[in-house]
Formats: C-alpha cells, sequence, structure tokens
C-alpha cells in the first residue's frame, strides 16, 4: 500500500491558523501559540509566513475565491427553493471563514488591502443577490419594482454580512460554536430571505415558511 505524502507545512499552518481564528478570534490569536498547536518552532513558521497579517490575507483569498464561484450560481436561482440552498450555502462558506466576521471592524482598520478586498466581496454579494432577484423576478416567484430592489438587496447583504456578529452579541459564550452552526445559520438564511416576503408570490411566500419550519425541526430533533 502506497503512503500518502504528508502535506506540506505551510497548508497545515494555514488549516490550524483557521480554526484557531475561529475559535478563540484573531486578535486573541499569536503566531506563538499557532507554533505550539502545530508542534513547530516559531522559526519553520516565520519561513512560511513572515507575519500574521501574511495568514490572514492568504486565508482570505482562499475565502474570496471560493465565495465568488458561490455567487456565480445566483443566475440560476428561479423559486424560493432554489433561493434558500443558495442562502444557506452562502452562511455555509462564511461559517468556515467566520473570524472575518466576528472580529471585522478590527481587521478592516488594521489593513488597509483586507479593506479594499472586503469592499470589492461586499459590491459582488450585491450583485448577486441582485441577480438572484431578477431570476426570481423572470420566473414569476416574485413580483418587486426595479426602484425597490437594490434596496432590498442591500438590505439582504446588510443580514448576510452581520448576522453571525448578531449570533455573538446574543450569546457570546457559545453563538460561533461549532455545535450550534446548524442553527444559527438556519435562522441567518430565514432572516434573509424573510425580506423578499412581501414581494414573493402567495404560494412561494407559504413554501418560504414551510422550508423555515421543516430545517428547524431537523435541528432540533435528537
Amino acid at each position: 500500500m502506497v503512503k500518502k505524502a504528508p502535506r506540506r507545512t505551510a497548508e497545515r499552518i494555514l488549516e490550524v491558523s483557521l480554526d484557531l481564528f475561529n475559535r478563540f478570534g484573531e486578535p486573541n490569536v499569536s503566531t506563538t501559540l499557532i507554533s505550539a498547536e502545530l508542534n513547530i518552532s516559531p522559526g519553520n513558521l516565520y519561513y512560511h509566513y513572515p507575519a500574521k497579517e501574511e495568514l490572514i490575507h492568504t486565508l482570505f483569498e482562499r475565502y474570496q475565491q471560493n465565495l465568488v464561484q458561490l455567487l456565480n450560481a445566483s443566475d440560476g436561482v428561479r423559486d424560493v427553493e432554489d433561493a434558500w440552498f443558495f442562502m444557506h450555502s452562502l452562511f455555509e462558506r462564511i461559517w468556515q471563514y467566520r473570524f472575518f466576521y466576528r472580529d471585522l471592524n478590527d481587521l478592516l482598520s488594521n489593513s488597509r488591502r483586507l479593506e479594499t478586498h472586503f469592499q470589492w466581496v461586499v459590491k459582488q454579494k450585491t450583485q448577486a443577490i441582485e441577480s438572484m432577484l431578477l431570476g426570481m423576478q423572470r420566473a414569476g416567484a416574485l413580483q418587486i419594482d426595479s426602484r425597490e430592489m437594490p434596496a432590498c438587496a442591500t438590505s439582504m447583504v446588510v443580514v448576510l454580512t452581520y448576522w453571525l456578529s448578531f449570533e455573538y452579541v446574543r450569546d457570546p459564550r457559545h453563538a460561533l460554536e461549532p455545535d450550534n452552526a446548524a442553527l444559527a445559520l438556519l435562522r441567518g438564511a430565514h432572516h434573509v430571505l424573510s425580506l423578499l416576503a412581501p414581494y414573493l408570490q402567495a404560494q412561494q411566500r407559504q413554501h418560504l415558511m414551510a422550508l423555515a419550519g421543516a430545517y428547524q425541526g431537523l435541528v432540533k430533533a435528537p
């Protein structure tokens, strides 16, 4: 049996750093802690990433690439069922890199590069949501005046971007723990899509309510 080649140190550093940042928050994680968690010397860490900022930027580039691939799927959303799956997928991607959203203000104030890139991400999210709304409108799932669409899309992006911050404020000790992820993401997807309720065709509105109830029931079931 052929043994698998060991993962490269640089990749392991990224994986462990992401886990620690998500668990404890980026400001609370030092390169010394990352080195200790990996059982490598600080010098080995610095060889691959000379500063913690390089780790953060590399992780953000990965998040950005993955997010853009997902946002491109907005063109295929035609009804509430599609929108629910799309929105939940967005929240899952955000959850994977949740430290960016938990520590957003600090990260942006400390990095002009990150600030610029995150502004671009917000713009891409907004365009994707507008594309989703257009697709649902053309399919007859919702009726919305074109003049209302930008404001609706922006409101959805605001909730999408700050939902995990809201969850954290509600329960700082537990909200961002993995055991609470499923319900937090379902709540987020539900609240974002609830902004569409006034515009949804009646049957679609009922379907949204049914989806929210069914998925929340699955999460709460033993």
